[in-house]
Formats: structure tokens, sequence, C-alpha cells
């Protein structure tokens, strides 16, 4: 099976296009063929073709996997079946009794998962807010440390590399959820972090068509062991999903791209409307969160839109928008989330590859149809 030489000095943009690209040398197929089958026959005993199983190893799933490794520039990748079960493999390398730091704002999924661990005594989880408070909470007993940056849905900034530092000097793991941002804008193995989970079903993905989590570690130890666990437990992504997986990667760098570039320009309107109370966003990438003048709009508001579509997730080609209070973050109590400032009246926006100023006459026009109400 091909590989791209990992020596080349291609842009990402040229090796992304170039994932699985002449994967199949019995043939010389362009895209990468779908293996279908669940078993592989062995030459004879004691040998094996590298595929036994499909649990183990699909040679679909390895094209997509070499590709994750290589984008975040880590050691080893790991296509899964969702980004909940990225961050359910890398927990299992944890022995019951743990104890984790994690960043406030985070996905409400992960916010849930966090909370069944406690109630089954796997697992302490402490937040925090600020690198301040994560130096004041962490120590010796501490083992891992778990990031969302930007996070979701208030769009805060933590420092990545100096967060590391202080894993590091406690011999803590960091783990870094880069949904948000994508390897094309963030790459947080670089930057110090031991492993990277993705919701791939997002950006990497990027058409709203597929369900796939992605998880690269720093080093090939933490992958052997990931690699254990994961076909221990086998929650791997099948073939055609990572077949999908690798078409949307080839055209990530444009995706995100073009996507940030309309995000910008909606947030230069955003900041301006008087119908805005408050504008988030991290000055990059195309997550947007904003405040109305009042919750009582939302309903209103959401039914006014055109073109963005009400639903959740993000990071497709098209254009959405998410009411955090009943969608993603549901699962974390009503004063938890204010406490924090995720209040009844945020929305969060996706932004897609649509004509920006469409996107902008839509939320215009919706905000000015709920405004009249």
């Amino acid at each position: 099976m091909k590989k791209i030489n990992e020596a080349l000095q291609w842009q990402e943009a040229t090796k992304l296009v170039q994932i699985g690209n002449h994967s199949d040398d019995q043939t010389g197929a362009v895209s990468t063929p779908i293996y279908l089958s669940t078993t592989y026959a062995h030459p004879e005993l004691g040998k094996s073709t590298g595929y036994d199983y499909t649990r183990t190893a699909n040679p679909t799933r390895q094209v997509v996997e070499q590709a994750l490794a290589q984008l975040e520039n880590g050691r080893c990748g790991f296509a899964v079946s969702s980004g909940m079960s990225a961050i359910q493999l890398v927990f299992e390398l944890f022995p019951c009794g743990s104890r984790f730091l994690v960043s406030r704002d985070l996905y409400g999924g992960s916010y849930r998962y966090f909370d069944a661990l406690t109630k089954k005594g796997f697992g302490y989880f402490t937040y925090f807010d600020t690198l301040d408070e994560l130096e004041k909470a962490i120590g010796s007993e501490t083992s891992a440390v778990f990031l969302e940056t930007p996070t979701n849905p208030l769009m805060n900034e933590l420092d990545i590399a100096k967060a590391a530092q202080l894993a590091k000097k406690h011999d803590a793991l960091l783990i870094v959820d880069n949904t948000f941002l994508t390897p094309i804008l963030q790459k947080p193995l670089t930057l110090g972090a031991d492993i990277v989970v993705h919701s791939a079903t997002k950006f990497l993905g990027g058409h709203n068509d597929l369900l796939a989590g992605a998880v690269i570690t720093a080093s090939d130890e933490l992958g052997e062991k990931l690699a254990f666990a994961l076909n221990t437990t086998g929650a791997v992504l099948s073939p055609f999903d990572s077949w999908l997986l690798i078409r949307g990667l080839k055209t990530l760098a444009l995706r995100v791209t073009q996507q940030e570039k309309n995000a910008r320009k909606l947030v230069s309107y955003l900041k301006q409307e008087a119908l805005i109370k408050e504008v988030f966003y991290p000055e990059r990438g195309s997550m947007i969160s904003i405040k109305l003048i009042s919750a009582d709009q939302i309903p209103s508001f959401l039914s006014a839109l055109e073109l963005f579509t009400f639903a959740e997730s993000l990071g497709g080609v098209e254009s959405l928008v998410t009411y955090p209070t009943t969608q993603t973050h549901a699962d974390i109590p009503k004063d938890l989330r204010e406490s924090y400032g995720l209040t009844d009246d945020l929305l969060r926006l996706s932004i897609g590859i649509e004509a920006a100023d469409d996107l902008i006459e839509d939320i215009q026009q919706a905000l000015e149809k709920s405004a009249a109400r």
C-alpha cells in the first residue's frame, strides 16, 4: 500500500488531496477501494498479510488513520465510530479512581459522559476556566488534563503550550479536543499535547453525512495502548465510513479556508448589529456564538431563518444554527450552565461555504422579524 512520503515538502493542501491515491498497487485505483471483507485469508500457518479481522485492521481504515496521524503531526491515528467513541477510547487508558481536570465550557455530551463516570465511581472530574485555575488545581494526583479550545459554545481559548507545560510538570497527560479549529488552524501535538481527539463527523468529514471520531497520539507508546484498547472494545470506523472520511479530508483545507473567510465577514456584521447583544468569536475558525437581546426572540428568530438550518452538529458545508440550551448542552444543569455564561439567549452558528452576503442577509431578516413580534 502506497504511503505519502513524509520527506516530500508538499504543502498541506496537496497532501490532503493525495490521501489514499494509488493505495491499491494491484489495480492502480486512484480512489481508495472500500474493503468490505470482515476476514482475510492467511497465506499459511503462522503468517499474515497484515490483515486478519477487520476490527483489528482494515485496508480502507488504515489509509485514513495514516492520514490523520500525518495531518496532526502525530505518531499513531485511530478512526472510530463517533466523537464520543474517541473520547471513550482515550479514557480506557486510565485506571479506576483517576483524577482529571477539564475545561469548564465544553460540549454537553462530554460533560454527560464525565458525569456518568463520576457517578459510577470511575473517576473524579474537576473543572477550571483559566490557566491560573488549572495551575492551582493540578498536582501529582492528576492523571490528565482535558481541554476544548476554543470552548463550546463560548469560544474561549486556552494556551495549549502552557497547559502542556503544567501537565508535564506533574506527569499528567494533556488531551485536546481539536474539533473546532481542525489541524488546518491548530496542531495541539506540536504545542505539547499528548493526545488529540476529534468528532470527525464535523469539519474533518465536512458534509453532514458521516458519523466518525478520531484519536491521534504524540507517541508510539500511547498509540500501542490505544490500539490494544480499540481492538478489545471494537468501536472502529466501518470501511464505507472510512472512505467517506477520506473523501471529506481531501477538501478540508479548501473548506476551512472558505468557512473562516465567511465567518470573519459575518462577525464584522454581527458586531455592529443593534439586535445582537454579544458576539463570541476566537478570531479564527468558523464557529460563532451570539446572544440575542432577549431569549424570548429565540423561537421567532429560528422560525424566520431561510438559509441557515436549525440543527445540531457543526462543521459541514451547510451553515447551521444550534440552540445549546435544548440541544447540545441540555444535559448540563441550568444553574451550572448559566453560572459560566451559557444562558438561554445564546445561539451557536456553524458557518458553511455559502456566499457570505446571503448568510448575512438571512440573519438580518430573521432578526428584524423576531424583533417585530
